[in-house]
């Protein structure tokens, strides 16, 4: 093997290794749906866990992600530690599905039809059809499709490069001492575990290991200890992934680590058990690509049997080994674990905005009860909600700027932009609320009283801002374009009685019926209360924007200003229902 070998080996990994990250990447944001589907339909049922962390890992390619991404469900809340169990499991099965895929380059036969099986055969064809649908294609989902293709196909091409590079090792004394050392099932393992660990996929080191079987010099009883050990391997990920988290989260973590080393312990001695009673015949002969991905199903499926009805105990394990700590821990909100799957990153983004969203309409709900009813408590109430709606805004905007420099989907990367709009809109809400409640004090404070028909015009206008914060909340909590109609014509009209409020001010200031204290507090809180409802018709602005694939919310609102039918009709209603007429 000489220098050349050696080149085109590394180049043949680093090929393999691109590919299969890329394919994976492409097949996440191709199913993000699909994945968020699965995820909603979690149970405590644990064939349902099994079959999600399978049908998960399947697809992207990597049960690596897969654990990480459940770590982070559980940091999140989203995901109990019994629910991540069954996952985990179903993960270890389904990342054998990249072996078989692999396997097929060792098929050897004159019959067409067999090898039109071969992946040299077909992978030209799908790296054409892949790079035709990634340079031509301006739709998202099949420039993914391309990816996914493409990726399939530097695979495929790195694994073959790879295999043709090292094909001269198995003449060399020296590489064939090597494998007869790794007969030892415990050096077997701890390379298999070492391999793993350098690169965090199992996937990508039984890659490897079947490459590497092509010299002819990879026996059955040296390549199974490795498989075992792949799987020790593939819990780095997680454990790092854990670090920071919250205790559930290093649980889970601590439960893949358990389940894999219990597993490869019971079998690695029934292994060792055979070998030394019965010492059969095919442990001693060379392994062939098929036969690594026999292996590493059956070593998998295996422990799954094994253990999977004893997944209660695994967590009272990692409990007893991870407790409890006096104090309860500060629960984050967003975690970027969850970055591994942008799809379930994005829909955890939009349940936080909605927690901020409630929060926001509740601290501008409450401040102006304040105006009527004033009480430490309420205050005190409006401030801390609007300390916790800067502090969503401040993890949220962070967290929804690193989702958008990843590679995610059109959809996806809209919904990710209108929701950097609404916190703005949601912290201003806040805001106002604050304003409105030190309104509130210094009437309070310096003994400010408004007339009886101020007090009675204040009442109107509250009432409308009411009305519009909960229609705009529910079309945001709902994404219902038909309410949000609704709440522009609502804003215009409160912006009609704000100029209408100003003007009998005026009038009474005029007739001195009015202090002008009293106007100054007045002109504050008419200014809060009309801005706080054009934050309202924002909000409104980019639900319809959203189902119209428009990011333009000024001519979003102008269309419906000019919908004049429909417009004109709700303008009507409400400003019938909320005027200044003498009862």
């Amino acid at each position: 093997m000489d220098i050349f070998n050696v080149l085109a080996l590394i180049g043949g990994l680093s090929l393999f290794l691109f590919g299969m990250s890329l394919m994976g990447q492409a097949l996440e944001r191709r199913a993000g749906g699909s994945l968020r589907a699965l995820l909603g339909r979690l149970t405590t049922n644990k064939a349902v866990g099994l079959l999600t962390g399978l049908g998960i890992t399947a697809v992207i390619q990597s049960s690596s992600a897969t654990t990480v991404m459940v770590v982070g469900f559980v940091n999140s809340g989203l995901m109990t530690l019994s629910q991540a169990v069954n996952v985990i499991m179903g993960a270890n099965i389904g990342t054998t599905v990249t072996a078989w895929v692999l396997s097929l380059a060792g098929i050897d036969s004159g019959n067409l039809f067999v090898k039109l099986l071969k992946p040299s055969s077909f992978t030209p064809a799908l790296a054409l059809i892949g790079i035709i649908f990634y340079m031509f294609r301006e739709n998202d989902k099949k420039r993914d499709t391309g990816m996914i293709l493409l990726g399939f196909a530097t695979l495929m091409y790195g694994m073959e490069s790879m295999s043709e590079a090292v094909s001269g090792l198995g003449d060399i004394p020296g590489f064939q001492n090597l494998f007869l050392m790794f007969r030892n099932p415990v050096l077997g393992v701890l390379a298999g575990t070492v391999l793993t660990a350098v690169i965090q996929s199992s996937s990508a080191s039984v890659g490897i290991l079947q490459a590497l079987a092509v010299t002819g010099q990879v026996s059955y009883g040296a390549a199974i200890p490795i498989i075992m050990g792949q799987n020790i391997g593939t819990c780095v990920t997680a454990m790092l992934s854990s670090i920071g988290a919250n205790k559930n989260a290093k649980r889970a973590a601590a439960v893949h680590l358990s389940f894999n080393a219990a597993g490869t312990a019971v079998w690695l001695t029934v292994f060792c058990l055979i070998k030394m009673i019965w010492n059969p015949f095919f442990l001693y002969g060379a392994a062939s690509l098929f036969g690594i991905a026999v292996a590493h199903s059956v070593f998998n499926i295996l422990c799954t049997i094994l253990l999977l009805p004893l997944s209660g105990m695994l967590v009272k394990l990692v409990n007893r080994l991870i407790p409890d700590a006096d104090r309860p821990e500060a629960q984050p909100e967003l975690d970027e674990r969850l970055l591994a799957a942008p799809s379930i990153a994005l829909e955890r983004c939009n349940e936080v905005t909605a927690d901020m969203a409630k929060t926001a309409v509740s601290a501008l709900r409450e401040s102006m009860v304040c105006l009527r009813d004033y009480s430490l408590e309420l205050a005190k109430s409006v401030r801390l909600k609007e300390e916790k709606t800067d502090y969503y805004e401040d993890i949220l905007g962070t967290y929804l700027v690193k989702l958008s420099a990843r590679q995610i989907s059109g959809p996806d990367s809209a919904k990710a932009a209108m929701l950097l709009k609404l916190i703005g809109d949601f912290e201003r809400i806040s805001d106002h609320a604050v304003n409105i409640l030190e309104s509130a004090e210094e009437m309070r404070g310096r003994a400010v009283k408004f007339t009886e028909e101020a007090l009675s015009e204040l009442k109107v206008i509250v009432a409308a801002v009411n009305e519009i914060m909960e229609l705009s909340l529910g079309a945001f909590l709902s994404d219902d374009p038909k309410t949000a109609f609704m709440v522009e014509p609502l804003e215009q009209v409160i912006d009609h009685l704000k100029e209408q409020m100003r003007t009998r001010h005026i009038l009474r200031l005029q007739q001195g019926v009015c202090s002008i204290g009293a106007g100054f507090v007045w002109s504050d809180l008419l200014t809060d209360l009309e801005r706080a409802a054009d934050h309202c018709s924002n909000i409104a602005g980019c639900v319809i924007d959203m189902q119209q694939n428009n990011m333009n919310i000024h001519e979003s609102l102008r269309s419906i200003r000019n919908d004049s039918e429909d417009f004109q009709r709700e303008y009507r209603a409400y400003a019938a229902k909320y005027s200044f007429m003498e009862k």
